[in-house]
C-alpha cells in the first residue's frame, strides 16, 4: 500500500474509547505471561485479512509486525497488544532501507496442510520494498522465516513489491497477486515452495498506458499516476474474480479509495469487467465506494467463504469518526449473471 499506515498504539488508543479492558492471554506463539488486550465490537484496521481455525477467526492487518485480533463470531474481538510476529528476519532490514517493524499488507491462506503468511516490507511512496513468507501448522503455533518472496527495487522494477495476495487454482497451483502503482498489479506462479516459479506479468492498470486523463499523484512524486493496488482472487462459480482497489486511501476523510473488479475463467486472465474491458488496459466494474453517510471512502479488500457465505471485508473511512479506518464486512451475492453485489 502506497501510504503511511497507522501505528498500533494508536489502534489501542481508539479501542479504549469503545471497548471494555480486560486481561486476557492472546493467542500468541510462545506466551509467557499475561498481556493486555482490548475487547471491542469496532476494530481499528488497515488492510485487514482474516483466516479461521479450532472455532476462532483470526484478523491480522497493517501495523507493527502485523496488528492482529481474535474472535468466535466476527462481530466481538479481542484486539492483542502483542505483534504478531514478535521477531522480524533480519533480511527484511538489510533489504529495504529504512524499513524497521511496521508490517504492511498481509495475507494468510491455507495450503498442503500448512498456513502460508505474506507479509511487505517497504518505506512511504518508493518501491525499494520486498514481500516475506512464513508458514506455519498452526495460527497460534510457531512461525517459520521462509525468505523473501520477490523484491522490487527503485529504477529496476517498474512495479512495487508489495500488497500480496496468494490464490490457489483448481490444479491446486499457488499463484501470487500483488502490485501498487507503477505499472500496476502483477500475477506468477508460484511453485511448491511458495516461491516465484515464473516472471510477473502485469494483469491490471488504472488508467491505459499513456492516459493523458490520468490524475496527478497528490501522495507521491515518485509512484505516478496508475492509482491501482491491494489486488485479491477469489474463485467462485467457474470465474475467478480479480477486486482492486483505485485512487488514494489514508487521507482521512479526504480519502477516495474504491474497489472495482473483473473477472476472467482462467486465474492468469486476461481479466475482463462487465462490459467486457480488459482491466489491462483500464478496465475495472465499480464494486464498492464510499457513501458519504456511513464511510467516505473503503477499499484494500479480501474475500473468503465463512460459514455458508461467501464474505467480503475491507477498511473503511468512517464518517461518524471523522475518517479513522475500520473494519467493514458484507455479505456477498451474486447476480443471475454472475456478478458480486454486497448485501
Amino acid at each position: 500500500m502506497l501510504h503511511n499506515r497507522p501505528h498500533l498504539l494508536f489502534c489501542l488508543l481508539m479501542a479504549l474509547t469503545f471497548s471494555q479492558v480486560v486481561l486476557a492471554q492472546p493467542q500468541n506463539r510462545r506466551p509467557r505471561f499475561r498481556r493486555m488486550a482490548f475487547v471491542t465490537d469496532t476494530v481499528m484496521v488497515h488492510d485487514p485479512v482474516m483466516a479461521y481455525e479450532r472455532g476462532q477467526y483470526y484478523l491480522l492487518s497493517t501495523g507493527n509486525g502485523l496488528q492482529w485480533a481474535t474472535s468466535k463470531d466476527r462481530k466481538t474481538w479481542v484486539v492483542q497488544s502483542t505483534p504478531f510476529i514478535e521477531q522480524l528476519p533480519q533480511w527484511t532490514q538489510d533489504s529495504v532501507p529504512g524499513f524497521r517493524n511496521h508490517v504492511w499488507a498481509p495475507d494468510i491462506v491455507r495450503w498442503h496442510n500448512r498456513w502460508w503468511l505474506t507479509y511487505s516490507c517497504s518505506t512511504f511512496g518508493k518501491n525499494t520494498s520486498a514481500i516475506g513468507l512464513m508458514s506455519a501448522d498452526r495460527l497460534n503455533g510457531e512461525w517459520r522465516d521462509e525468505g523473501c518472496l520477490v523484491k522490487s527495487q527503485e529504477k529496476r522494477n517498474d512495479w512495487n513489491a508489495i500488497d500480496s495476495n496468494i490464490a490457489i487454482d483448481d490444479n491446486d497451483t499457488p499463484w501470487m497477486v500483488w502490485g501498487s502503482f507503477w505499472d500496476g498489479i502483477q500475477l506468477a506462479r508460484l511453485d511448491t515452495t511458495m516461491h516465484l516459479a515464473t516472471a510477473p506479468v502485469t494483469i491490471a492498470r488504472r488508467h491505459r498506458l499513456g492516459d493523458p486523463n490520468a490524475a496527478e499523484n497528490p501522495t507521491s512524486k515518485f509512484a505516478g499516476r496508475n492509482a491501482i493496488e491491494a489486488p485479491f482472487i477469489f474463485k467462485h462459480d467457474g470465474y475467478y474474480y480479480l477486486f482492486v482497489s483505485w485512487d488514494y486511501c489514508c487521507r482521512g476523510a479526504k480519502s477516495n479509495y474504491r474497489v472495482a473488479v473483473g473477472r476472467s475463467k482462467t486465474i492468469d486472465g486476461p481479466y475482463l469487467d462487465r462490459e467486457g474491458k480488459d482491466m489491462a488496459k483500464g478496465g475495472g466494474t465499480l464494486f464498492l465506494e464510499g457513501d458519504k453517510q456511513e464511510f467516505e471512502a473503503a477499499g484494500h479488500c479480501a474475500a473468503y467463504h465463512f460459514d455458508g457465505e461467501d464474505i467480503f471485508i475491507c477498511h473503511g473511512y468512517s464518517t461518524r469518526l471523522n475518517g479513522q479506518s475500520i473494519l467493514v464486512q458484507h455479505t456477498i451475492k451474486w447476480t443471475s449473471d454472475g456478478w458480486p453485489t454486497l448485501q
